[in-house]
């Protein structure tokens, strides 16, 4: 509805705005009401997939593949922040591989009768690949290599892998 000026009572332009003026405010206002899920794009369940990599950068997830499924992402980016509170001890090494959606059988040195050599472990991982599919070989380096950047600085580990 416009006023005896043709201007519309609910523009911010002032009654002697140009045609030009009120045509970019009626597109601005067509552009303004097109939804903006912006709350979906920092939530790791409703984040669309082609948003997932910038939402692992801001989680600080250390390494990505676009090859990974999106449940192998979605779990790496939810789990990011609290393998970086623990970083550095067993339980993130589980955490890890549990992102990866394998699990592990961990030995720590202390573990053995009798002792072994000190900030060692055995560990021993079952994995599988997308879909409950076998493991690639890259798909197992790529969560060895995690698990690398993960333990203990000063650790070393023998890793055997497990079947399921």
């Amino acid at each position: 509805m416009t006023d005896l000026h043709g201007a519309d009572p609910a523009s911010l332009l002032p009654p002697n705005a140009t045609r030009l003026e009120r045509a970019i405010e009626v597109l601005t206002q067509r552009i303004d009401a097109i939804p903006v899920p912006l709350r979906d794009l920092i939530s790791v369940e409703a984040c669309p997939d082609v948003f997932l990599p910038w939402l692992a950068f801001t989680r600080s997830v250390d390494s990505w593949n676009p090859g990974w499924s999106p449940r192998v992402k979605r779990n790496l980016i939810a789990s990011s922040i609290d393998l970086h509170r623990r970083k550095g001890s067993a339980g993130s090494v589980r955490a890890i591989v549990q992102a990866f959606g394998g699990q592990i059988a961990l030995r720590e040195w202390f573990d053995h009768q009798p002792p072994r050599d000190p900030y060692t472990f055995d560990l021993v991982l079952t994995l599988n690949g997308a879909d409950g599919a076998p493991a690639t070989g890259q798909f197992v380096q790529e969560v060895i290599d995690e698990v690398e950047r993960t333990k203990p600085v000063r650790s070393r580990f023998t890793l055997t892998q497990g079947l399921s």
